[in-house]
């Protein structure tokens, strides 16, 4: 990149490293805060704006501000996408005429899958624990068709009020909803990190599965996406329970497939490998399991970003995937094939 070229929120990580002004201002932030330049090597891809939401409000909105002030001499550039980063690219009417069940809607990849679902055309149960995060995303959706329920996919209950939501017809859903562990080894893992991280990753997803179950097999068409994770694959990505509780989707999803494809059901799972959204880890980490998992953890080739993960999720939620059914879609960046 030549030195006149303009930086803006826009440009990628690896703009910024390698322009003249701009890589000195990313070095010294990192300086700043301790980190080190190779921590940014799976994200040079990445639009520099996307650190804010990768640092779970650690990192504020006003620094990405003031690095672009910074880069081009105090004056606010045109707003411009990247040359070489990825832009979203929607299907207008591909989800029209569908309804769409989300859980975990009101963040990270759940909140992009059920945004990219409403702007292409579906009517979206949003479905989280946090009834103001469902608002606000709802407020930035004014014109779609958007129906929040607040639930805690382990009660029961609140299971039923999902499909009590969404009516007479439940097209897809997007199990999206999940927590980390603690990086644990089994020999620490405490019951309370176990069940915690079981009920809401396993458990739950089987039982909002579950639920939409009757109302596609009445229909003789559906599709269901659960999404696991790089820990799915293999045992070094993640800590105990976190671990078998993606293993344990991959089975949900492949013993869903084989008994109600018959039925006229898809049932798919998506694998994300790092992704920059910003989701806090537990407080207290386990420090033998970190160590252990870092090697291999710095290994990530490229972190994606939320909306990368949803182009995943909905394409194997729509028509588009009609020929496919008990398939684990590694949405990693490569990751798996280390």
């Amino acid at each position: 990149m030549t030195d006149n070229t303009s930086l803006t929120a826009s440009s990628t990580i690896g703009e910024w490293l390698d322009h003249p002004k701009g890589g000195p201002l990313v070095r010294e932030l990192l300086a700043q805060s301790g980190a080190r330049e190779e921590m940014l090597a799976p994200m040079r891809g990445l639009p520099l704006q996307q650190l804010v939401a990768a640092s779970g409000g650690q990192m504020p909105q006003s620094v990405v501000d003031d690095l672009v002030l910074a880069a081009n001499d105090g004056v606010v550039p045109a707003s411009s996408e990247s040359t070489s980063g990825w832009t979203e690219q929607t299907t207008p009417g591909r989800f029209t005429g569908k309804t769409v069940v989300v859980t975990g809607a009101a963040s990270g990849i759940g909140r992009a899958t059920a945004s990219r679902i409403a702007r292409e055309g579906g009517r979206v149960i949003a479905v989280d624990v946090s009834q103001e995060r469902l608002d606000d995303f709802k407020a930035t959706h004014p014109s779609s068709d958007i129906v929040v329920v607040r639930a805690d996919i382990t009660s029961q209950e609140d299971v039923d009020a999902i499909v009590a939501a969404a009516g007479q017809r439940i097209d897809a859903l997007a199990n999206v909803a999940g927590i980390n562990d603690d990086f644990s080894p089994a020999g620490e893992t405490s019951d309370a990190v176990w069940d915690r991280v079981i009920a809401i990753n396993l458990t739950g997803a089987f039982k909002v599965l579950r639920a939409v179950i009757p109302v596609m097999t009445a229909a003789g068409t559906g599709s269901v996406v659960n999404v696991a994770s790089e820990a799915a694959l293999r045992g070094n990505s993640s800590g105990n329970a976190y671990t078998v509780s993606k293993h344990g989707i991959i089975g949900l999803t492949k013993s869903a497939a084989f008994m109600y494809g018959p039925h006229g059901l898809r049932v798919n799972a998506v694998a994300p490998g790092g992704v920059a959204t910003g989701i806090p880890m537990p407080p207290h980490m386990s420090a033998e399991g970190s160590a252990r998992l870092q090697p291999f953890q710095a290994m990530i080739p490229t972190i994606a970003t939320a909306e990368q993960l949803a182009a995943s999720i909905t394409f194997l939620l729509s028509d588009d995937g009609v020929n496919v059914n008990g398939a684990v879609l590694a949405s990693d960046g490569g990751w798996s094939v280390q």
